[in-house]
């Protein structure tokens, strides 16, 4: 009987939370467990798999080496860095030896499975995408997807419209703003009404707020 789970391979030491992890994973990932870098590496280089978590600190190495040199071997596939160094500049060495995301421990199940969901969809294709709380948009592929629901895609102006909302989150758009932004210029200020219903229809009512007498900003979810 043939496996159809995506194949993750988790490079994590820590002999109680390694296989916790793998067991926890295996709910959707077929799961391949090293427990040192040079393992991890060996597997990763001459295996195929869909996506990988690395831990930060490995017997051996440090797990950002590990990922450097798996994408200076040619390696593409997504990586999370899973680690217990939080600050800004062991982030930046992570993200700058090549993973596409960084987890800090201690971390809740459901983040973890949201962010290998979220790596995994812009190396399949999806693009880029914008976090607004729990949701995920990813305006090159007019797709947003809900932590509950799945997927939905977008009309051309209703992306326009979240995106140019998600990518200013700090600032309130007046209906004439989005109008001149988003749609024609024979368009009246009720079509900006009419499409950000449309838009919290398709994702949240508090996926875009109002702002009395002012016009529309992102929502904070």
């Amino acid at each position: 009987m043939t496996d159809d789970r995506p194949r993750l391979l988790l490079i994590e030491d820590d002999a109680k939370l390694g296989p916790v992890m793998r067991d926890v994973l295996e709910e959707v990932y077929a799961v391949t467990l090293c427990a040192d870098a040079k393992s991890g590496f060996e597997t990763a280089r001459d295996g195929d798999f869909d996506v990988m978590v690395v831990d930060r600190r490995l017997p051996g190495a440090d797990g950002s080496d590990v990922v450097q040199a798996l994408r200076s071997g040619g390696v593409t596939t997504p990586m999370l860095m899973l680690t217990a160094l939080g600050t800004v500049h062991d982030k930046v060495r992570g993200l700058d030896a090549g993973a596409n995301d960084y987890l800090v421990k201690p971390f809740e199940y459901p983040e973890l499975f949201a962010r290998l969901r979220a790596i995994r969809r812009v190396f399949s294709g999806e693009g880029p995408f914008i976090r607004i709380g729990a949701w995920e948009f990813y305006p090159e592929s007019r797709a947003v997807y809900s932590p509950y629901d799945g997927r939905s895609i977008l009309t051309e102006r209703e992306n326009q419209l979240l995106r140019l909302l998600a990518e200013n989150p700090q600032r309130t758009f007046s209906r004439e703003q989005i109008l001149r932004s988003v749609f024609d210029e024979n368009d009246q200020p009720g079509t900006v009404d009419t499409y950000v219903h449309y838009v919290r229809r398709k994702t949240d009512v508090d996926m875009i707020t109002t702002v009395r007498g002012q016009g529309y900003r992102l929502g904070q979810l």
